[in-house]
C-alpha cells in the first residue's frame, strides 16, 4: 500500500456463516487488492460499471502482474447492473472462462455493483470468494460491508440475494476525488444513519463543520468512513443473517426503499433513504417514542450537508404497497427502526395506519 491506511476487522474467524475479513481504508490503497485474494486464486472476474473502465484495467494490470489471470466484466450503471439478464451474463464468462471454486469475483463499483458482484460470488458454484472494491462513499459504508448481496426485480428491491461475506474490502478514498459532488452528499446518508442509530460522534463531526464532511479529501470525511465502518462491522459481526442486532441498519430504509421503488430507482439511495430518515423519526415522534428535539435533530443534520427533508405528496397508496412488500415486513405486519433516543433504536411493529399516514404528511409538507 502506497500511504498509510487503517485496517477494520469485520466478523469471526470461528463463525462458519461468513469468517472474518478486513476493510482496508486509505489513499491509494487499490494495491492491497491481490493480498486479499489470497495465494490460492488463479481466474479473477472484475465486475465494473462503464465509467470505471480505466481502473479496471489498472486492476487487470495489477492481477496479471501477481500472476492472477483476470477477466473484466462490463455492466450497466447503478442499479441497472442489479438485474437478473445481467447476472446471467456474468455467470456466462464465468462458466466459459472455467471458474473454479477456488477463484474469485471482485466488484469494483459503486453499492449497485457491488450488490451484483457479491450475488454473482454466492451463486457461483454456491459460493466462491470475492473482494469488494467500492468507489463511491455510499458504497464504502453500506452496500460493499457486511455480506448483503442480491439484485432487484420489478416487484422490489433486493428481494432476491443472499449472505456472502467478502474476503475483503478496499476503500480507496481516492476514488472519490471523481465522484459528481450530489453523489458524495448523498452517501452522507448511510454515514448520518450510523450516526443515529450507534455513534453519536459522527453526528458531532458532521454537525460542527458540514462543509468538511462533504469534501472527498478532508480528514473529516475519512474520519466519518472510518466510523462508519467500524459501526457496521460491529453490528455484522454480532449478526450477520440480520436475525435481530442488524436490523438497526435499516433504520430510515423502509420508507427510503419504498421511495425508490415509486420512483423506479431513478432517485439516488442516499437522498431517499435521508427522506426515510425524517419519515421514521416522525413516525416514531407520533408513536411516543422519540423525543421532539431528536426528531428536529434529523432534519438540522441532514439539511446542513444538502441532503432532501421530503417527497412529494401524491404517492401514499403507492408507497404503501411498496413498503409491505419490504423485506422487513412479516405477514401483513409493518415493522420500522425508531429511536428512543441517540444510538438507543428500538422496533416498531404494526403502527396505527393513520400514524403511518400523517408522518407522510409532515414528510411530504416540506
Amino acid at each position: 500500500m502506497t500511504l498509510a491506511s487503517t485496517t477494520i476487522a469485520v466478523g469471526r474467524p470461528d463463525d462458519p456463516a461468513g469468517g472474518a475479513y478486513d476493510v482496508v481504508i486509505g489513499h491509494g490503497v487499490l494495491d492491497a487488492l491481490p493480498g486479499l485474494l489470497g495465494d490460492d486464486v488463479r481466474r479473477v472476474l472484475v465486475v465494473h460499471p462503464r465509467t470505471l473502465r480505466s481502473t479496471a484495467e489498472t486492476v487487470r494490470a495489477d492481477l496479471e502482474g501477481a500472476g492472477v489471470r483476470p477477466y473484466l466484466c462490463e455492466v450497466p450503471d447503478a442499479e441497472d447492473a442489479k438485474t437478473v439478464e445481467v447476472l446471467a451474463s456474468c455467470w456466462s464468462v464465468l462458466g466459459q472462462a472455467g471458474f473454479t471454486r477456488t477463484d474469485a469475483v471482485v466488484g469494483l463499483g459503486g453499492g449497485a455493483t457491488t450488490d451484483l458482484a457479491g450475488f454473482c460470488a454466492a451463486s457461483w458454484l454456491r459460493g466462491v470468494p470475492v473482494v469488494q472494491v467500492p468507489t463511491t462513499l455510499l458504497g464504502m459504508v453500506d452496500a460493499a460491508v457486511g455480506g448483503k448481496t442480491g439484485i432487484n426485480t420489478p416487484e422490489g428491491k433486493n428481494l432476491v440475494g443472499a449472505f456472502h461475506s467478502p474476503r475483503g474490502v478496499i476503500c480507496d478514498l481516492t476514488a472519490l476525488r471523481t465522484l459528481p459532488h450530489a453523489d458524495l452528499v448523498a452517501g452522507l446518508a448511510e454515514v448520518v444513519k450510523c450516526g443515529f442509530v450507534a455513534d453519536p460522534v459522527i453526528l458531532d463531526v458532521v454537525e460542527a463543520d458540514p462543509a468538511a464532511a462533504v469534501a472527498w479529501d478532508s480528514e473529516t470525511l475519512r474520519d466519518l468512513v472510518e466510523r462508519s465502518v467500524a459501526v457496521k462491522a460491529r453490528v455484522v459481526t454480532d449478526d450477520l443473517r440480520e436475525s435481530g442486532l442488524r436490523e438497526i441498519l435499516n433504520y430510515g430504509h423502509t420508507f427510503g426503499h419504498a421511495v425508490e421503488q415509486v420512483e423506479r430507482f431513478r432517485r439516488r439511495h442516499g437522498e431517499a433513504v435521508s427522506v426515510g430518515l425524517v419519515y421514521a423519526a416522525e413516525l416514531g415522534r407520533l408513536a411516543g417514542l422519540t423525543p421532539v428535539p431528536l426528531a428536529g435533530r434529523h432534519r438540522s443534520v441532514l439539511g446542513e450537508i444538502g441532503l432532501p427533508l421530503g417527497y412529494r405528496g401524491d404517492r401514499w397508496p403507492a408507497l404503501l404497497q411498496a413498503m409491505r412488500r419490504d423485506k422487513k415486513t412479516r405477514g401483513d405486519v409493518l415493522r420500522f427502526v425508531v429511536l428512543e433516543d441517540v444510538a438507543h433504536p428500538v422496533r416498531l411493529e404494526g403502527p396505527d395506519g393513520a400514524l403511518l399516514e400523517e408522518a407522510y404528511r409532515l414528510v411530504s409538507a416540506d
